[in-house]
């Protein structure tokens, strides 16, 4: 009976690797989104644009129509990627702020989320602040507030200011405690609150694409692939127009089915249908996967070109650390990044990064008491774990290394797939 059950398991654990091992992505079902693709909300979106820039008179600048016309700009940006368009709704707000002579709040509380998503975290204080000088709702008072000081690394003050907001049927509270429940490192509470953000969305597709999306990340983020995808999928079914959801599921095919055609054939497409940057970087992590290190040079530098526009200020330095400490190694000129973006905001993260450029630009003693004073024992994400792991081992800190890639192990998927491979040999050592 004894070698029965031991039998048992072990057939139970073969099923169970194999299971993992399954092709994920189906390219019958990437053909069909492709072959079918419509932009619905591209075209709902240019309609409205279309309405609101016609309601605005020139000579006799106004408020409402202007705020429209600036929240529509931003939505294309979403959807198209062009930087253009997001400068271009800062910039209406701004007029308007003018045009007000500055006594009007909601210009200025509508520039907060499009200053961070510029990374512009320190000037979305500065304007949230003067937008509470003139007064403005207490919901938005604590929901703004809790954005900035979370990017901004003072997670203490937004862990604060989102109890303020405690309504487990609001979108905008449980969308902010499961950006929290990340950060803390409490994967399952963060998916289960993107979750309900969905469901409490209501009619509107642009929320629960938001919702679902970013739901299925933190899955890719936890090693869920299949429940990632499944998301991926029912976000695109309520929105055609969600390539980050096609991204998302050509990365899954890419890192874990190990289809590099497929993966291309996903992000080619998404670049053919947006502006945006992001799928050049994929291209060139593709064809790491492919062993074709002139592509992925190509791609990199594409990206690197493109990002460099002043446009794009901050918003793609993570990446570009990636990239110089990379395949494109230029030492200095990553920390360089690394070393502004602790200007911009200073986290655990960011001086992670910090960290990893110093000492690959061979700075070793500097790396380490940068490491002591501000990463060690801070919450890290996946690549700044394997960064540290990297850096543990250069300086002969076996067993710290060890346990940063065990760390990084449990968010593997967020690795390009060089570095996954480089992972997985470590953690055999």
């Amino acid at each position: 009976m004894k070698n029965l059950f031991s039998l048992i398991a072990i057939l139970t654990i073969f099923s169970s690797c194999n299971h993992d091992k399954k092709i994920i992505v189906e390219s019958v079902y990437i053909d069909s989104l492709i072959n079918n693709y419509t932009e619905p909300a591209v075209a709902t979106n240019a309609a409205d644009i279309k309405f609101w820039l016609s309601k605005i008179d020139t000579a006799h600048p106004g408020f409402t129509s202007e705020i429209k016309y600036s929240s529509m700009l931003a939505g294309r940006f979403a959807l198209k990627g062009d930087i253009h368009d997001l400068k271009a709704a800062d910039s209406v707000l701004r007029l308007v702020a003018k045009t007000y002579n500055y006594k009007e709040a909601a210009p200025y509380s509508g520039l907060v989320p499009r200053l961070i998503s510029q990374h512009k975290f320190s000037e979305a204080d500065t304007f949230l602040t003067k937008a509470k000088q003139i007064g403005i709702k207490s919901y938005d008072d604590a929901a703004y507030s809790f954005d900035v000081n979370f990017e901004l690394g003072r997670y203490i003050l937004a862990e604060e200011n989102l109890n303020k907001l405690r309504d487990n049927a609001d979108y905008g509270y449980l969308f902010r405690l499961s950006k929290l429940e990340h950060y803390k490192g409490n994967l399952d509470s963060a998916v289960n609150d993107m979750l309900k953000a969905a469901q409490v969305a209501g009619n509107n597709p642009a929320l629960i694409v938001a919702a679902l999306s970013n739901g299925a990340d933190l899955y890719v983020h936890e090693g869920k692939l299949r429940d990632a995808y499944d998301l991926y999928k029912k976000s695109i079914a309520t929105s055609s127009s969600d390539l980050h959801s096609f991204t998302g599921i050509g990365w899954i095919a890419l890192v874990h089915d190990k289809n590099y055609p497929l993966a291309k054939k996903i992000f080619l497409f998404v670049k053919s249908k947006t502006q945006a940057p992001d799928p050049l970087l994929k291209l060139s992590q593709a064809a790491e996967l492919n062993h074709d290190s002139a592509t992925m040079k190509k791609y990199a530098q594409e990206f690197v070109d493109v990002t460099s526009d002043p446009l794009y200020g901050t918003m793609n330095n993570k990446y570009l650390i990636e990239l110089y400490t990379g395949i494109l190694n230029d030492p200095s000129k990553a920390e360089a990044i690394a070393r502004n973006e602790i200007e911009h905001r200073a986290t655990p993260q960011t001086y992670a990064w910090y960290t990893w450029c110093l000492y690959f630009n061979n700075k070793k003693d500097e790396a380490y008491k940068v490491y002591e004073d501000h990463v060690s024992g801070k919450p890290l994400e996946g690549l700044e774990l394997y960064w540290m792991g990297k850096m543990m081992k250069g300086l002969n800190k076996g067993y710290n290394a060890n346990e940063f890639f065990k760390a990084a192990d449990k968010n593997k998927y967020d690795l390009s797939p060089s570095m996954m491979q480089d992972l997985e040999e470590n953690l055999k050592q």
